[in-house]
């Protein structure tokens, strides 16, 4: 498979091109696929009445009228607002204004527990995008039980999740490289083939990006200029420079120029997508906090490096990145409001569970709710702890007065207990 790239033409491809302009189906065509936003080689592959090179050219003539720049160091970056961009950053910034907190709100004792539950589906999906090989399932019982990793995959999505939450507590601060080096220390503790690259720029130009046929996909700048650049792009991060760029595209600008400047031997991805998490909270998109973006990421896996070739292939046209990352988060906010509508229905399933049976608080009927859904699933008071963001004694409590009430069974597992669901009383 040969990687993407654009076709070189001449002044007179340019000419014959122009020709064309005042044929229907040749323009029309080309604002089809502008809408679209084709790179070439999916254009190349449509069925067309012309040689696809003239449609290109006239393609590319009709995007530089509208192309917004930003200079990055040497880097002449570029992109389109597209119509559909502008469709999803308005949605987006409603849903953070409070549309979707509303729904939220209304269910106040799930709130905490889903902002635990989507900080663990982004650290597991960022670290199986870099090939973390652990389940779900897996990965979520070793957080919830705060039991410590087996493995150097499972060791990398626990560092991913309190890479998650210490970001929830620095959103407010400054972009600077210590705090950069210090989000990558802790994001790959105990998982690199050499411990001293953790927490520290690369120093070498040995780094390279390719694909599993070997092929490169790319080549990042050289060593002695990442702390120039880092420089420069927590520049970027923390000032306007008297030009507006939407924020939600700014973060996705920032995920990629982390991954163009590759600053670390090892940990790029999980950086950049943590820093773009960092740059949507500090900017007060709320409702990232709920939003497991990685999750998307990792089931278009194939499409998301496309986007950076692509990118890259096209003289650094960011649009194509853009486009890619916009819907991913249209996606997961798609999937959050799912997850309420699911709420708001095992609520009153909850509701039910309390009218009916005495001696219950919300919590305790949430606890029997969830087994209802997992009924052979054994639960520690580690995992009630974590998920209920609730004090140790507390969630003792809970499931010992649920087993007094006969919804659990009690067994001793080593030093502590586990709990089985007996079902409900009749």
């Amino acid at each position: 498979m040969k990687l993407p790239h654009t076709p070189e033409y001449s002044p007179a491809d340019v000419k014959k091109a122009w020709e064309y302009v005042d044929t229907t189906d040749i323009i029309d065509a080309v604002f089809k696929y502008n809408k679209k936003y084709l790179h070439w080689e999916e254009l190349k592959r449509r069925d067309l009445p012309v040689d696809p090179l003239y449609v290109w050219i006239l393609m590319k003539t009709l995007r530089t009228k509208d192309m917004k720049y930003i200079t990055f160091d040497d880097l002449q970056l570029k992109y389109n607002l597209l119509d559909d961009f502008l469709e999803k950053l308005h949605s987006l910034d409603k849903s953070a204004a409070g549309s979707i907190s509303s729904g939220l709100d209304s269910l106040p004792h799930d709130r905490d527990q889903f902002i635990i539950n989507s900080l663990m589906e982004e650290a597991i999906a960022s670290s199986q995008i870099e090939g973390a090989a652990v389940t779900r399932t897996i990965a979520k019982k070793m957080l919830r039980e705060k039991r410590k990793p087996a493995t150097t995959d499972e060791r990398m999505i626990l560092n991913n999740y309190i890479t998650m939450k210490k970001i929830t507590q620095i959103k407010d601060e400054n972009l600077t490289p210590e705090l950069i080096l210090q989000i990558h220390k802790t994001i790959t503790k105990d998982t690199l083939e050499d411990l001293k690259d953790e927490g520290r720029f690369r120093d070498n130009n040995d780094i390279r990006v390719f694909d599993l046929r070997g092929n490169v996909l790319h080549t990042p700048p050289d060593f002695a200029l990442i702390g120039e650049l880092i420089e420069k792009l927590c520049v970027f991060a923390n000032n306007d420079g008297g030009q507006f760029i939407h924020p939600v595209i700014k973060g996705i600008i920032l995920h990629f120029l982390i991954g163009y400047i590759h600053p670390f031997n090892d940990g790029n991805g999980r950086c950049a997508r943590s820093i773009f998490y960092w740059y949507m909270l500090r900017k007060d998109y709320w409702l990232f906090e709920y939003m497991a973006v990685s999750r998307v990421i990792k089931d278009t896996k194939d499409q998301y490096k496309l986007a950076y070739q692509y990118t890259e292939s096209d003289g650094n046209d960011l649009t194509y990145f853009i486009r890619y990352n916009l819907a991913a988060v249209k996606t997961a906010v798609d999937n959050i409001q799912r997850y309420i509508e699911k709420k708001q229905r095992e609520s009153k399933q909850a509701l039910t569970i309390l009218q009916k049976s005495e001696g219950l608080s919300l919590r305790q009927a949430e606890i029997i709710k969830s087994l209802i859904k997992n009924p052979g699933k054994p639960i520690t008071i580690k995992e009630i702890v974590e998920t209920y963001r609730v004090a140790y004694g507390t969630a003792r409590n809970d499931l010992f007065h649920l087993e007094e009430l006969g919804y659990l069974a009690k067994q001793k597992s080593g030093k502590e207990y586990i709990f089985i669901f007996r079902g409900l009383k009749k």
